[in-house]
């Protein structure tokens, strides 16, 4: 398998309501905020200058999903499989008790229908297998110290490592990956002048202090500039206490004589304790290569119950 094709089987997950046997996960704005009425936070001294620093240079998030490997939970994954006329043909439901220590996983449900897998076993479509490469191997394997970016040891680590960045650190530039790297990088000097910034007061779960911020394309720009834009919002929310992400919501959406796609992605964070740690994960889309499937699915992960074993 080529591994560009698999690294762009990420990103291309798309909307498409109609005629759908079930409604697709929505990975909206983060729906478990409520904004305070419209205020001006500059007099806190607060920038989109201050916001856009944090997107770019925050770990703490990444470092949630790494944290998460020192603790039992309860997970929940539902992944929905779309024909060409966006009727469901293939459904993957997995509940799993995460262990904290080996054997690192336990079933305590497994069903799929159609679809899913071809007769050798394998998946069906890179969405799916991208799915498995990434929280799969995560439920499966310990937690280790360290950051665990910014390294490429080998080919598939690098791979990886763009990977991550388009999970973790959206907004930043992805080298390596053909014809879109540089159109993730929207706080460049440049790319600038074809967004609008805003950032609010809010609540999150209900008490917890939260600034969202929203970076969105400018409704003004003509057509043909909008669509040489890939990443067409991309929100972000902060706990007012310490500055750290708890939420994040992208929106892209690109094509060209290669491929065509369009991800909407949602990650949300809750504390167990001190920790802060994952709590929901949903994405839906299409994507279209020359010489491969097009390919239509929606993903959601539910996670709960944090807790140490001894």
């Amino acid at each position: 398998m080529r591994k560009t094709p698999f690294l762009i089987a990420f990103l291309l997950f798309c909307i498409d309501g109609f005629g759908q046997d079930v409604p697709r996960f929505n990975p909206d704005t983060i729906q478990t905020i409520q904004l305070d009425s419209a205020v001006n936070i500059t007099a806190e001294r607060l920038s989109a200058e201050t916001f856009i620093r944090a997107v770019t240079t925050d770990t703490s998030f990444y470092q949630s999903f790494r944290n998460m490997k020192k603790y039992a939970f309860t997970a929940e994954n539902n992944i929905f499989t779309y024909d060409k006329k966006n009727k469901v043909n293939g459904k993957l439901y997995r509940k799993i008790r995460r262990n904290s220590k080996a054997p690192w996983v336990t079933y305590l449900s497994k069903q799929d229908t159609g679809h899913v897998f071809k007769k050798n076993g394998k998946y069906e479509l890179y969405t799916v297998e991208m799915f498995d490469y990434i929280f799969m191997n995560a439920y499966e394997s310990a937690y280790t110290s360290g950051s665990g970016m910014g390294r490429a040891e080998s080919a598939n680590a690098g791979y990886k490592e763009k990977l991550k960045t388009l999970i973790f650190s959206p907004g930043r530039p992805v080298k390596g990956l053909p014809f879109i790297g540089d159109k993730t990088a929207i706080f460049t000097a440049n790319m600038r002048q074809y967004y609008d910034y805003n950032f609010y007061s809010a609540t999150y779960l209900d008490s917890i202090p939260v600034y969202r911020f929203k970076v969105t394309v400018k409704p003004d720009l003509s057509k043909g500039t909008k669509d040489g834009l890939m990443i067409k919002e991309l929100t972000t929310i902060f706990d007012k206490r310490s500055f750290e992400i708890l939420g994040r919501y992208v929106d892209m959406k690109y094509s060209n004589m290669l491929f065509d796609f369009n991800v909407q992605m949602n990650i949300e964070m809750q504390y167990f304790g001190e920790e802060k740690l994952p709590v929901k994960v949903s994405y839906q889309g299409n994507w279209n290569v020359p010489l491969k499937k097009p390919e239509r699915a929606s993903v959601l992960v539910l996670q709960k119950d944090y807790r140490l074993e001894k």
